[in-house]
């Protein structure tokens, strides 16, 4: 075989690339330029610049420069660091944008097409355009007043119409933006808008989407974080359902912070008249009723069984299980409807985990011997007060149980009468 002998190789020669092959210079104000050299020849006629952007696409890389496009199209040149506009070059912004234009809500809609179009054509833009948003949203202090509720208002619609997600609102919560309330003014004029837009409950559905309902305190400034403020900021703006969401927020919370509490001084093995003082502390600051306590009890001690998957070993389980807390259920059971709501979610709970199908009985029994539930609270129930849930299963279940309590009823009140009668 004949051996491949190398070629020489010249040493110092320079090798030329081609043309196609060198990387293109970065170069956004170029085409920043080119933007808005084409953007002026429409004369701020919104569907000719709906024209220009559709056809430019294919002569400017909007792949590379997207978000430098999105910032001429809100603020109408180069935005820079702060939020201002580059001023390099000889035309560094232009009027044709979403801050020069009129901030009436038929305007607005007219300006949230051109985008919505835009990014129909070229679909790639529109992660870039939730980057943008991310961006921008940080800089608005750097805005005007009146830019910043343009902006807000625009957000709104782009919430609403899917363009960007409601995740994006989070970069609001920044120290700078909150102080200054600014991050708060903003927000209250989005809400606003939406609520007029695509009403109250989209607007609620949205804030769950973007895990905002649970962080709505935290935008306003730290000296002014109290649920009076809170309230009457947004009565003021008759967005009551904001309120109510607060509060149904805070509330789970309270519960969870109550749970965590429970299981922590089981855990600990403390006592339980110190367990009952420590709930009710939370529950009595929290305003968590009687009839909720008595069911996140409930939850709490039977998830901490190891329940056997053996039907007929589980009911003395946990009978032996309940009987360790009655002393617990007892403190807190100390009305009709804590009492009520108790049975209602110990029938559900029988349903819903299929091998305590039969518990439910000796249950009801245990917590009558332990004088958790009232002979009226059982009966009301068995008449009236039962859930749908098994309901036949459990009332056939519970039926010699019920019978013989009437029977003591009537019973006892035969003795009354007698007695009353001598």
């Amino acid at each position: 075989m004949s051996q491949k002998t190398e070629r020489p190789v010249l040493s110092g020669q320079r090798i030329k690339t081609r043309k196609r092959d060198e990387r293109e210079k970065y170069d956004p104000t170029g085409f920043r330029d080119a933007v808005i050299a084409g953007l002026e020849k429409t004369e701020g006629d919104l569907d000719e610049i709906s024209k220009f952007l559709h056809s430019a696409g294919n002569k400017l890389d909007y792949r590379r420069y997207g978000e430098v496009l999105f910032d001429i199209l809100i603020a109408g040149g180069l935005l820079v660091p702060g939020g201002s506009i580059s001023q390099d070059g000889e035309k560094p912004s232009t009027n044709y944008c979403i801050f020069q234009a009129p901030e009436d809500m038929e305007s607005m809609r007219n300006h949230e097409q051109v985008f919505v179009n835009l990014m129909r054509r070229y679909k790639y833009l529109e992660k870039m355009f939730e980057e943008e948003m991310k961006k921008v949203l940080v800089f608005i202090k750097g805005f005007t007043p009146i830019e910043r509720v343009k902006l807000a208002r625009m957000t709104a619609l782009w919430l609403s119409n899917g363009s960007v997600p409601p995740s994006v609102l989070l970069v609001l919560n920044n120290e700078h933006l909150i102080k200054d309330g600014i991050a708060l003014d903003f927000l209250v004029e989005l809400f606003v808008t939406f609520k007029q837009e695509k009403g109250i409950q989209s607007l609620i559905q949205t804030l769950k989407k973007g895990g905002l309902e649970s962080k709505l305190m935290d935008f306003f400034p730290p000296n002014k974080r109290t649920e009076e403020n809170f309230k009457q900021v947004f009565l003021d703006k008759e967005l009551t359902e904001i309120i109510k969401l607060h509060k149904a927020q805070a509330s789970q919370e309270a519960k969870r912070e109550l749970q965590q509490t429970l299981i922590d001084d089981i855990h600990d093995e403390k006592p339980h008249s110190e367990i009952s003082a420590n709930i009710k502390e939370l529950a009595q600051k929290s305003n968590i009723p009687d009839n909720e306590i008595i069911i996140i009890i409930w939850s709490t001690i039977m998830s901490l069984g190891e329940w056997n998957k053996k039907e007929e070993l589980v009911t003395e389980q946990a009978v032996r299980h309940l009987k360790g807390y009655c002393p617990l259920f007892q403190a807190f059971a100390t009305t009709d409807r804590a009492e009520t709501a108790l049975i209602l979610k110990v029938q559900e709970f029988c349903y819903e985990n299929m091998n305590f199908m039969k518990a439910f009985q000796k249950i009801i029994l245990l917590f009558y011997k332990t004088e958790i539930l009232s002979e009226e609270v059982i009966l009301r129930w068995y008449k009236e007060n039962n859930s749908v849930k098994g309901k036949m299963h459990f009332l056939e279940q519970m039926k010699k149980f019920v019978e013989w309590l009437q029977n003591a009823e009537e019973e006892s009140e035969s003795e009354d009468e007698q007695k009353n009668g001598e």
